[in-house]
């Protein structure tokens, strides 16, 4: 039976899209470009909605589920922590309490809650690096273990946290990746970097079916998900929650806050302990099972896959348009723009146009986060406008990419290795020289 549980709850709010798509001015300065590109008016607004609703009566109960013997592992994005930074100095000081709290882990995440790491895995890497001395600046505290964008994980991505430096992360315990095994215990795969797999069913029985009258497990108690947790065959279970499922998702009048203050002493009814998830890692190391992972991310969105995300032709066109917003970038060499081009990859504009063309519970999850000022528009006029967008940043860049192509040719790099004897790039990488190159460089010599 599992008598440890590992709570970890994500908090994340995204830059939304300007819609209609705004003109870009030419020669438009970064920030000009990020006033034309995301509705900083429609993020404030509904920030302090999820504020009133969530954060606050949250994290004062997640305190007093942590001052009653409760752990928890808590990640925010960046894009979150800005807009409290920003708008809610209140909270800030009470996130602050909350995260120095011995019984609270803090988590990196990627900072943007995006998906970079499918158009440039170095600069995920660099990015959950960058964000963790952030944290550790704000925060005082060394976050140990990472969570990937809605928890993709597959092989590479493990490999990058790896590389990132990172003791371990997390992964959605779907059938399809762990085959026979079960999420209840530690795995790695080839390198002691642990990762700790969600368990779906009880994750969403609080996350996504407490307040579904339908449901044969409504009402769902305290003390009933308690004996749940302790009756599950393993060494641990880890359940894992949307920050904003309490109080956004499930609204206070659902009892979604009543749950939380009874589960500390249902658990410890229940023999139940909690971990930390570097806790979790320390105690089991040597109970670690290699774990074979996918080349298809799995992810603890929809059905797991990345179907939720690119399942249909309007997701695949944004998708496509955010390589090419973030390629136009790059070129331009200027690290604002690429900035604004990682912030346009969120996982959030895939999210928030799932719906289209299609029907069902995750259609309606979809649409029911798509603002309702953009429903004005009709759903049509919505993917249009999305995909315009993209298209005014591309051409925004323009002056940024003429003038880097002015300022280098394509002979400074060749001209750099041919200077070198061994033919070394100098980035570090050994070329080597074709037959006919070896023969012009004898004869020149």
């Amino acid at each position: 039976m599992a008598k440890h549980l590992v709570i970890y709850t994500l908090a994340h709010q995204p830059h939304r899209l300007k819609l209609p798509a705004q003109p870009i001015p030419p020669g438009a300065a970064a920030d000009d470009i990020a006033r034309c590109l995301f509705d900083q008016r429609m993020d404030q607004f509904y920030f302090g909605r999820a504020a009133g609703k969530c954060y606050h009566p949250a994290i004062a109960a997640f305190t007093e589920f942590l001052c009653a013997g409760g752990k928890l592992c808590f990640g925010i994005s960046e894009t979150l922590l800005d807009q409290i930074t920003r708008w809610d100095p209140s909270l800030l000081e009470a996130l602050t309490g909350f995260v120095h709290h011995p019984n609270c882990e803090l988590i990196t995440v990627e900072p943007e809650h995006s998906l970079i790491f499918y158009l440039d895995i170095r600069r995920f890497v660099e990015g959950l690096g960058r964000y963790r001395q952030r944290l550790e600046r704000e925060f005082g505290v060394v976050a140990q273990v990472a969570d990937t964008t809605e928890m993709f994980m597959s092989n590479d991505l493990y490999f990058a946290l790896a590389r990132a430096g990172m003791r371990g992360g997390f992964m959605d315990g779907r059938s399809w990746v762990l085959d026979w095994r079960s999420p209840t215990h530690l795995y790695h795969h080839q390198l002691p970097t642990a990762i700790l797999a969600r368990h779906t069913d009880l994750s969403d029985d609080v996350g996504y079916r407490f307040s579904n009258r339908s449901w044969h497990g409504w009402p769902l108690l305290a003390s009933d998900w308690a004996e749940w947790i302790a009756k599950a065959e393993g060494d641990f279970v880890f359940v894992g929650w949307d920050f904003e499922t309490f109080g956004e998702h499930q609204w206070q009048d659902s009892g979604i806050f009543d749950f939380i203050a009874a589960l500390p002493g249902e658990l410890k009814r229940c023999g139940v302990e909690c971990l930390g998830a570097s806790e979790v890692m320390d105690r089991f190391a040597d109970h670690s099972f290699d774990l074979p992972l996918p080349a298809f991310p799995s992810t603890w969105a929809g059905d797991g896959g990345v179907g939720f995300f690119l399942g249909n032709p309007i997701q695949q066109a944004l998708f496509q348009l955010m390589h090419h917003a973030y390629n136009k970038a790059i070129l331009t060499d200027d690290p604002a723009l690429v900035d604004l081009a990682v912030k346009l990859t969120q996982s959030d504009v895939l999210h928030l146009t799932q719906w289209f063309g299609r029907s069902g519970d995750e259609a309606q999850v979809s649409a029911y986060f798509t603002p309702r000022e953009w429903w004005a528009l009709g759903p049509d006029r919505i993917v249009w406008e999305a995909q315009q967008v993209f298209k005014n940043f591309i051409a925004a860049c323009d002056p940024a990419a003429v003038a880097a192509v002015r300022q280098s040719t394509p002979l400074d790099l060749a001209s750099d290795l041919d200077d070198r004897e061994d033919g070394s790039d100098p980035r570090g990488v050994t070329r080597e020289r074709g037959p006919q190159e070896a023969h012009h460089k004898t004869k020149a010599q």
